[in-house]
């Protein structure tokens, strides 16, 4: 669940007496208020840092954030472009402060590239970015348990989520123009999930760790290469090659929800050679998108169930990319694993 938009100000004063070495405080700066935490740019007498302010529940404990950090310390010792934490004086990367966790970055610069600006080379270098993190994360975590399962989304459960969007959208006032859309896709995907829920997808059992929000807000750019892969609070177990076909629909997805398929067939296939992945993974995970895209409306359920609006403006393209998906399925297929 999306957390309050209600404004809370970092105790940098209480925080920077942990790290003395950090320096005197003499700004601090909102970079940026995200979905799910907030970041701050935190200047000092000694430099600049990131300061993120844990606040989604379901990873803002002590024990998840800390296990987020020393998994981030041995990839950065692998080589990898991440921004490990600092630690306070007392060799913590975790600060407690008011019940809330707060953590210190050195701070990159950089800026974020969506797909529009990668050539094809630049494609080809993103997947083995992203073929080099899987490989590496299962050098530096636990095994994963084995035989575990993730089961699809029930057409039926989709179904009655439509029923209660539905009425939701159509009693929007004043009407908007994105009211007018949501009605319409829900309509359509009604009819789009009747004709395929046939090819509901099996559970997937092949699983790895992954970041878990591999998307252009979380990547850094320096020129035209990776300076720091951001945010790691969704690191978790899931089937590998199904973040690398969520990552390219976000990555590549044009306005008019479109992927962009010669740069997605560069990207797939250096991140099957990174990370050992074969055409038969990847097309397996294609069609598990594939599905999940077809049965997901959590924007329309953020804006009419939650009424918060952050998600609206994904909401245009990531609805007709399901149309399109379906209309294209074949060639989306072939492009990853061809």
């Amino acid at each position: 669940m999306p957390r309050s938009s209600e404004t809370l100000a970092p105790p940098v004063g209480a925080l920077l007496r942990r790290y003395r070495d950090a320096g005197e405080p003499l700004s601090c700066e909102p970079v940026t208020q995200g979905l799910l935490n907030r970041g701050y740019r935190l200047a000092t007498t000694r430099g600049a840092y990131f300061l993120k302010q844990h606040l989604d529940a379901p990873t803002a404990d002590r024990d998840t954030i800390s296990r987020q950090h020393r998994a981030t310390h041995r990839l950065h010792a692998l080589g990898l472009p991440v921004a490990p934490p600092l630690a306070d004086d007392g060799g913590r990367t975790v600060a407690v402060i008011g019940g809330r966790c707060y953590a210190l970055h050195p701070w990159i610069d950089g800026r974020h590239r969506d797909g529009a600006q990668l050539s094809t080379g630049g494609s080809r270098r993103l997947g083995t970015l992203l073929g080099h993190v899987h490989t590496c994360l299962e050098q530096v975590m636990e095994r994963t348990p084995p035989g575990e399962e993730y089961e699809s989304a029930r057409p039926e459960d989709t179904f009655r989520v439509i029923d209660e969007l539905l009425p939701l959208a159509r009693a929007r006032r004043p009407r908007t123009c994105f009211d007018e859309l949501a009605e319409h896709r829900l309509l359509e995907r009604r009819v789009l999930l009747a004709e395929h829920a046939h090819r509901r997808p099996p559970p997937a059992a092949a699983a790895g760790w992954v970041h878990g929000d591999f998307h252009p807000l979380n990547l850094l750019y320096r020129g035209a290469e990776p300076a720091a892969i951001l945010d790691w609070d969704r690191l978790g177990v899931q089937p590998r090659a199904e973040e690398a076909v969520r990552a390219a629909a976000i990555f590549f997805v044009r306005p008019a929800g479109e992927l962009a398929l010669g740069k997605v067939r560069a990207y797939a296939r250096a991140y099957r050679r990174a990370a050992g992945a074969d055409a038969a993974e990847l097309a397996a995970a294609v069609h598990r998108v594939w599905w999940e895209r077809l049965n997901d409306f959590w924007i329309l359920r953020w804006r009419y169930q939650l009424h918060d609006r952050r998600a609206d403006p994904q909401f245009p393209a990531a609805s007709a990319l399901a149309v399109w998906w379906t209309r294209e399925y074949e060639a989306v297929r072939d492009a990853f694993a061809g």
